[in-house]
């Protein structure tokens, strides 16, 4: 019992601090995922996957509700966008069935320095006030990432709230907190729609995803309120550091695969 209960207080601490950093920027995943391999190293990827959707949609949720009221969000982009994450993320999540993600790793960890070299050198970049036009392109573009962004979380999924931000802020003109906030609303369209494909598929862990779901809700909370009273300055200082640890992190997993 006392193990059960000690797992239960790590896998919440993580899912804390997992909920903080995705508040702000995406990327808790790099937290929660690592977690649950670590407390259940015999279940399923699909169900350890599927619980940390589960709990994160409780999180980014929340994140997004926050920034909503604080923020005016560009429903006339976001909300395409994000019918189109559904759509892509549910179809790349059927797509796991037949390609291995790991074909990925390392075109995804290219990507990301490519972002991280591009946004270190652009200093006010997405630190501005909104250039964001009107017309259909901008409705076109949000459609096109948040299909291609979309498919990509349902079929891989590490570093998807910062390919969101990145192409909001290049694509769209958005400052680093209005593309944060677009990016956790499509965030919860896509784990809406994994976690529909992975509950109809694999058996998932409810009481885990429970508890870890609460503190990340906690967690998002703090992150939202962080973000908004500090401002694009800090979303970008945030993403520039989970960029960073990500690419650290995925260039590590392919080395150790190679050797």
């Amino acid at each position: 019992m006392l193990d059960a209960e000690w797992l239960f207080i790590a896998l919440g601490a993580a899912a804390f601090f997992a909920g903080v950093v995705d508040a702000v920027v995406g990327g808790g995943g790099l937290i929660q995922i690592p977690a649950l391999f670590s407390a259940f190293p015999g279940a399923s990827p699909a169900t350890l996957f599927g619980t940390n959707k589960l709990s994160s949609v409780v999180g980014t949720t929340s994140a997004a509700i926050q920034y909503g009221r604080r923020v005016a969000i560009p429903w006339g982009v976001t909300l395409p966008g994000a019918v189109a994450a559904f759509i892509g993320s549910w179809f790349g999540a059927k797509t796991v069935a037949y390609l291995s993600p790991e074909l990925l790793r390392p075109l995804v960890l290219g990507l990301l320095i490519v972002v991280a070299i591009y946004t270190f050198r652009r200093k006010d970049f997405g630190t501005g006030g909104d250039r964001l036009a009107d017309g259909r392109r901008p409705v076109m573009l949000a459609l096109a990432i948040g299909a291609v962004i979309g498919f990509y979380d349902g079929f891989f999924g590490p570093g998807t709230g910062s390919f969101l931000i990145f192409l909001f802020v290049r694509f769209l003109g958005m400052d680093f907190l209005r593309a944060s906030v677009s990016a956790k609303i499509l965030n919860v369209a896509t784990n809406v729609a994994a976690i529909a494909f992975f509950a109809s598929s694999v058996e998932l862990l409810w009481k885990v995803a429970g508890v870890m779901a609460l503190c990340n809700l906690c967690g998002a909370l703090l992150g939202s309120r962080l973000a908004i009273r500090h401002g694009a300055g800090f979303v970008r200082r945030m993403f520039l550091g989970v960029l960073c640890v990500l690419i650290g992190k995925m260039a590590y997993d392919l080395v150790v695969r190679l050797a």
